[in-house]
């Protein structure tokens, strides 16, 4: 397996750029996660640009709605693995959602890759893991995308959009019910008045009994309920001007954090046993309203976004039976963007883009640690409010028969201030007060080669930045505030089509440079962690992307990526003489494998009309859990799988996740001087009843 893992990006390499004499039908196939014999252009219309991913100098994934269907994905932390180089750890609340992409991510603050829902940002990594409802299709660019989206953008970005009623009608009712007490229920319907008004509302509702019981309350240490609800308004007011206002709001409640002791030795974790039971709940609220206007030769889209969220948590932090100390933390965000995008309408020789983008993110928490055994109590009370603007220009200009050539830059101006309050339960400190702000130019340059029966190759260099910040909590005076974190990522890459649509392949290779990376490190006391400047890192890697189809009805997909990430320059503790130079990025696997097939079987009877068939096997490793390589988990993959039979608007899914019940750590890391950790989650198993209207 290892050899075939390194010969294949290899391989396709070689393909893709010598390969030029096959024909090749319409370049705009599908990403090799969606399946199609016959091959379909994939333009993405999305708010920032009008994409045809397979003829663009860019390395994309693309899930559908039937993908995301068949996988009964419910939250992006199911996407990890699936995509190349894309790794979401499952571990915690849905409070914990750090995602990683080609070696660039965090645990905590700030996010390095950006969220996008129909367009509206998530700038919170704590707003990332929601209920994935009337999803119409997800993508996942992979890069930096400093130009267009700015600032938190230098993994990459996912951007996930909901079904349009101007594009979808009807209605659409579910229930999946499976072990571990696990049941779901959704209704949505979408309609028109007329034909230049449209509606739809949606809702659903998840129950998961939790996976890991706590030995010593005898609860379920992850049990879940969440529920969420959808409005979307769409109305072309005049020919070329249309309006659409989306507004969700979403509730959970859920048991947290099924952590317990971990055992290096054998790389396993304990049971779960502590003695106070942990919780995190959250309200949630996005809404977000889009002007669109459509000339013959230019496009204009203004959107505006508020989100709203309150979270709530509870949680016994030494994680054992000793009632050392619990820890209660609240949090509130209240963000407001407006952006303004200009662009050409139409392809061309010239293609241009303009946008502005404005943001208020006022953002509040509070922390108290009760000393249980003392009876005493730390507090913190931070109020960090923050102001941007960014500038944005990009033009693609075709200067040869089969060249061109991409040109974008971007100025971002960002002020941040902080305001700290410290006591111990009874009186409070004099607040502590800083301010700073922060300017950024982010350029970025391709060029692309056309090849003359279809396919591209091409070569990209881009700059990302990741905003600076300030920690809520330090051991010193100089750890108040944290720097901006800086990139380049240089990528070459091909995409082609071979044997008349039979094979499609894409392939990368990238190389990333960035310096004062941002790195976690748990505070002298073991409660909570603090932000600090590395000196450089770099990260190098492939990635390619097979999709074979034998016959109309079958198709197979391979995806792979490789990543060698590690710190070119850090000293973790000067006065220690501890160096982390030279060691591998924490939580950033060196390989993501996913490979699978998809069959469906026309059925000629009473009882049915068509059989699907969806099996994969998604693999992940080897990676280490900290900065200090320690701790590590090895290679692992699981095997899914689903069974669909369908008789005209009816369906039936018998879907299996981790069938071999593969035993793999999903998260490690190290509390004082003990190792904690989690679990990776068994083998489930469920049906799923579906029905059109």
């Amino acid at each position: 397996m290892k050899n075939l893992l390194f010969f294949l990006p290899a391989f396709l390499l070689s393909q893709v750029a010598f390969a030029t004499d096959v024909k090749s039908a319409n370049p705009s196939e599908k990403d090799s996660i969606t399946h199609s014999y016959v091959i379909d252009e994939v333009v993405v219309q999305s708010f920032k640009q009008n994409l045809n991913l397979r003829v663009k100098p860019i390395s994309a994934s693309l899930l559908t709605a039937g993908d995301i269907s068949k996988r009964n994905i419910v939250s992006v932390k199911e996407l990890s693995g699936l995509v190349p180089n894309l790794f979401i750890p499952d571990y915690g609340t849905k409070l914990s959602t750090p995602v990683y992409i080609r070696g660039i991510g965090s645990r905590t603050n700030a996010p390095s890759v950006g969220l996008y829902v129909d367009g509206m940002p998530y700038f919170d990594r704590s707003s990332f893991d929601f209920n994935l409802n009337d999803v119409e299709r997800i993508e996942v660019l992979r890069g930096s995308q400093g130009t267009i989206y700015g600032r938190n953008a230098m993994g990459g970005i996912i951007n996930v959009y909901t079904k349009s009623p101007f594009t979808y009608q009807g209605g659409f009712a579910s229930f999946l019910a499976g072990n571990y007490d696990t049941y779901k229920g959704e209704l949505s319907y979408y309609g028109k008045l007329g034909e230049n008004f449209g509606y739809g509302v949606s809702g659903n509702y998840i129950h998961n009994g939790g996976f890991f019981k706590n030995q010593s309350t005898g609860s379920m240490a992850d049990k879940m309920d969440a529920t969420s609800q959808r409005l979307r308004l769409s109305w072309k007011f005049a020919p070329q001007w249309t309006a659409h206002l989306t507004s969700t709001y979403e509730y959970m409640d859920q048991n947290g954090f099924p952590y317990a002791p971990y055992v290096d030795s054998t790389r396993t974790v304990q049971e779960v046993n502590y003695n106070r039971d942990s919780y995190y709940r959250r309200n949630m609220t996005n809404n977000g309203l889009t002007f669109v206007y459509l000339g013959s030769s230019v496009k204009f889209v203004s959107q505006s976004s508020f989100q709203y969220f309150d979270g709530k948590q509870g949680v016994d932090q030494d994680f054992t039976t000793a009632d050392t100390y619990y820890v209660l933390f609240n949090q509130r965000q209240q963000m407001y963007s407006q952006e303004f995008n200009l662009q050409s309408a139409k392809p061309g020789r010239y293609d241009w883009l303009f946008g502005a983008f404005a943001f208020d993110q006022h953002y509040r928490q509070a922390n108290d640690v009760g000393y249980i055994t003392k009876n005493t109590h730390s507090t913190n009370k931070v109020t960090n409010p923050a102001t941007g603007f960014a500038l944005y220009h990009q033009s693609t200009y075709k200067f040869a028969d089969r060249f061109s050539a991409v040109v974008g830059l971007r100025y971002d101006w960002e002020k941040i201030r902080i305001e700290s309050v410290t006591g111990d339960g009874k009186t409070e400190a004099v607040p502590v007060v800083a301010k700073d702000h922060y300017a950024q130019l982010t350029p970025k340059f391709s060029l692309q080669y056309d090849f003359p029966q279809g396919g591209i190759a091409y070569a990209t260099a881009t700059k990302g930045y990741k905003a600076g910040g300030f920690n809520t909590a330090v051991d010193t005076v100089t750890e108040r505030s944290f720097k901006p974190e800086h990139s380049w990522t240089y990528e070459v890459g091909g995409k082609k089509s071979f044997f008349n649509n039979f094979l499609y392949a894409e392939a990368s290779l990238f190389y990333i440079d960035w310096s004062d990376q941002q790195v976690s490190q748990v505070r002298l006391s073991g409660q909570g962690n603090k932000t600090l400047n590395a000196g450089k890192s770099n990260s190098r890697g492939v990635e390619a992307s097979v999709q074979i189809h034998p016959a109309k009805n079958l198709s197979f997909f391979l995806n792979y990526g490789y990543t060698y990430a590690k710190f070119s320059e850090y000293v973790y503790d000067v006065k220690k003489k501890i160096d982390y130079s030279g060691h591998i990025l924490p939580l950033v696997p060196r390989h993501t494998f996913s490979a699978g097939l998809d069959y469906d079987m026309e059925v000629q009877s009473d009882l049915l009309d068509k059989i699907n068939f969806h099996a994969e096997y998604i693999g992940v490793g080897k990676m280490y859990w900290s900065e200090n390589n320690a701790t590590m988990q090895p290679f692992y993959g699981v095997v899914n799988a689903n069974i669909g039979f369908v008789k005209q608007n009816f369906s039936l899914d018998l879907w299996v996740r981790n069938l071999t019940n593969e035993k793999y750590v999903a998260y490690q890391f190290a509390s004082g001087n003990k190792l904690f950790g989690q679990a990776g989650k068994p083998y489930t198993f469920g049906a799923k009843l579906s029905v059109r209207f």
